[in-house]
């Protein structure tokens, strides 16, 4: 079995796609400086260029951002479908 991708921060794909702007050497000139993998870089360059315009903004939180918000919104639908059953049993129960 292979290993494990390794989970990199916004921060680090941010500085990394800044170091290949600022540099012009290779995707893989990048990744060996930093310890990573080329295609990697390539992808988050890609990422940073599709995301827009503003080069201080980093898209890399955002899409980190968006992944939370949908686990959160997940289980708070998994909380209130359980609520909404519970509410239903006691309602149906004569005391």
């Amino acid at each position: 079995m292979g290993h494990p991708s390794p989970k990199y921060t916004a921060e680090f794909k941010q500085r990394a796609v800044q170091l290949y702007r600022e540099r012009g050497g290779t995707y893989a000139e990048v990744a060996r400086e930093l310890g990573c993998d080329a295609g990697s870089i390539s992808d988050w360059v890609n990422k940073a260029d599709a995301a827009g315009a503003d080069p201080s903004a980093n898209p890399f939180q955002v899409a980190e951002e968006n992944r939370r918000l949908k686990r959160e919104n997940e289980r708070l639908r998994r909380e209130n479908e359980i609520l909404l059953k519970a509410s239903a049993f006691f309602a149906s129960r004569q005391l």
